[in-house]
């Protein structure tokens, strides 16, 4: 079955602008996009069609940094459930019912994370999983299960993940605050030697790596060792500390290593909590980083306490606090995050051979962001939501 959807407002690519445009979808992919009149003549007659005169349609967005295994409540590990299928699956609708069409889970016990992309069909969004991440003993979500002890332990980790279907490798290259006991957030858990040999075990997999570091000196490691992402890269060397780094923010940019802010629609109460003053200087890393050219991706840490799976438009406000321009923003939650994540000949933009992952949102959102809030239409691998 052949769907056509028209609006008043097409977006290609965030930086590009149609007016009165058309997509046209065949068998899941996007066959032409173009000028409506253009594109209908295109579709046969027994095309289903769609049309949204006041609206905008773009590609689908991203969570590039979630967990479906927690529940955003209070208590992250209370939380868990006796019966966590069912959970990340109704999660990952609601990601899907606003607008999220492809989402990376960095982090589960039991591979349900793989287990939910196996287990979706017809309209849901696409999910990237990592299984359980790599950490130390007693380490940051040793929980999961992923404690490895020296590089043997090491290597069978990634080989059981990768055997399970893993899309990504996760490595908690720094301590954080969800576990108690372990590493402080700025303390590093792997050294540049050991996080080589997960980047290049995980290579012979063809998997890429994701880097957890809150800490200053563990992202100066990921990147020594050639990870593809950095998550969180809150640059800490201290309680309330931190200390960006220039020579690793311009290698990171050289080599094309992203960083995932991995900020909540919660971004409003920290400011609330720390003063503008100090909140400026926390979330300024994103703009050092987008000056230095380092690729930044959208990612929320959905599933823990507040980081709802819901709202990904409070989250993208922050970059909008931070000064960015609208069409930057939405560029980093669609095209950007799919060049980041290895996508691009997949998704994250509209264009033939691409999948039919689009969205419809009422009025202009690079007028206005909170457009994205107010959708007419989701389509995910060409199926409506």
């Amino acid at each position: 079955m052949d769907l056509v959807v028209t609006a008043g407002r097409v977006l290609p690519r965030p930086d590009s602008v149609l007016t009165d445009g058309a997509v046209l979808v065949r068998d899941e992919q996007i066959v032409a996009v173009g000028g409506r009149e253009d594109v209908l003549r295109q579709a046969p007659p027994s095309a289903v069609r769609h049309d949204f005169p006041a609206s905008t349609l773009l590609a689908g967005l991203f969570n590039s940094h979630l967990h479906l295994a927690f529940d955003a409540g209070p208590d992250t590990l209370g939380g868990l459930e006796s019966d966590p299928l069912a959970g990340a699956l109704e999660r990952a609708k609601q990601l899907l019912s606003t607008g999220v069409t492809t989402v990376r889970d960095l982090g589960d016990s039991g591979h349900l994370a793989i287990s939910v992309r196996d287990a979706l069909t017809g309209a849901a969004p696409r999910i990237l999983a990592a299984g359980r991440p790599l950490t130390v003993p007693g380490g940051h979500c040793h929980f999961f299960g992923g404690e490895v002890a020296g590089d043997d332990e090491i290597r069978a980790l990634i080989d059981a993940n990768a055997a399970a279907g893993a899309d990504v490798i996760k490595v908690m290259a720094s301590g954080g605050q969800l576990t108690p006991g372990g590493a402080n957030m700025w303390e590093s858990q792997f050294d540049t030697r050991q996080l080589r040999v997960i980047t290049e075990h995980a290579a012979r997999h063809g998997l890429p790596v994701a880097a957890h570091a809150h800490g200053a000196d563990a992202i100066e490691a990921s990147v020594a060792a050639g990870v593809d992402t950095i998550e969180h890269c809150t640059w800490m060397v201290g309680p309330q500390q931190v200390e960006t780094r220039e020579p690793v923010g311009r290698r990171m940019a050289a080599d094309g290593i992203a960083a995932c802010s991995t900020s909540s629609r919660n971004w409003r109460k920290m400011v609330e909590r720390m003063g503008e003053e100090v909140a400026a200087r926390v979330y300024g890393r994103l703009t050092w980083l987008e000056e230095l050219g380092v690729p930044l991706i959208a990612g929320t840490d959905a599933g823990l306490p507040g980081s709802v799976f819901d709202d990904p438009v409070g989250a993208l406000e922050l970059y909008e606090w931070l000064g960015f321009p609208r069409v930057r923003i939405l560029e980093i939650a669609t095209v950007a995050s799919a060049r980041a994540l290895g996508l691009s000949s997949i998704t994250g933009s509209l264009a033939p051979g691409l999948a039919a992952d689009l969205l419809v949102v009422r009025g202009d959102p690079l007028a206005d962001l909170g457009a994205l809030r107010d959708i007419d239409l989701v389509v995910a691998r060409g199926h409506i939501a």
